[in-house]
C-alpha cells in the first residue's frame, strides 16, 4: 500500500510538472493554433492530476466520504481529459501547417 501511494504521488507531481511546462509554453508561444494546442495539452495534464488525486484519495481515506470524493474527482478528470484530448488531436493537425505558413 505504501508503494502504491508513493507511485501515485510521483504521478501527481509529474502531471503537475507537465501542466506547468505546457502552460509556460502556451504563454510563450506567438502562433495562435500552437497556443491553443499547448492549452489543450496542459488541460490533459491537469486532468491526469485530478484522476491521480482521486485514486490517491481512496488510499488515504478508505471510507465512504473518501470514495465519494474519489468518484467525483475521477468523473471530472475523465470528462476534462477526454475533451482536452480531442481538442489536442484536432489542433495538433494544424500546428505544422501554421508553422510553415509563418516562417
Amino acid at each position: 500500500m505504501v508503494y502504491l501511494n508513493f507511485l501515485l504521488v510521483a504521478c501527481i507531481v509529474a502531471s503537475l510538472v507537465f501542466y506547468f511546462y505546457f502552460k509556460t509554453k502556451q504563454f510563450r508561444s506567438t502562433l495562435p493554433i500552437r497556443t491553443k494546442w499547448y492549452k489543450a495539452k496542459s488541460g490533459v495534464a491537469l486532468a491526469a492530476f485530478i484522476i491521480f488525486f482521486g485514486f490517491n484519495a481512496t488510499i488515504l481515506y478508505p471510507d465512504m466520504i473518501g470514495y465519494i470524493v474519489a468518484i467525483v474527482f475521477l468523473i471530472i478528470g475523465i470528462i476534462l481529459g477526454t475533451s482536452n484530448y480531442k481538442r489536442m488531436r484536432h489542433e495538433g493537425r494544424f500546428v505544422q501547417e501554421e508553422y510553415e505558413l509563418n516562417k
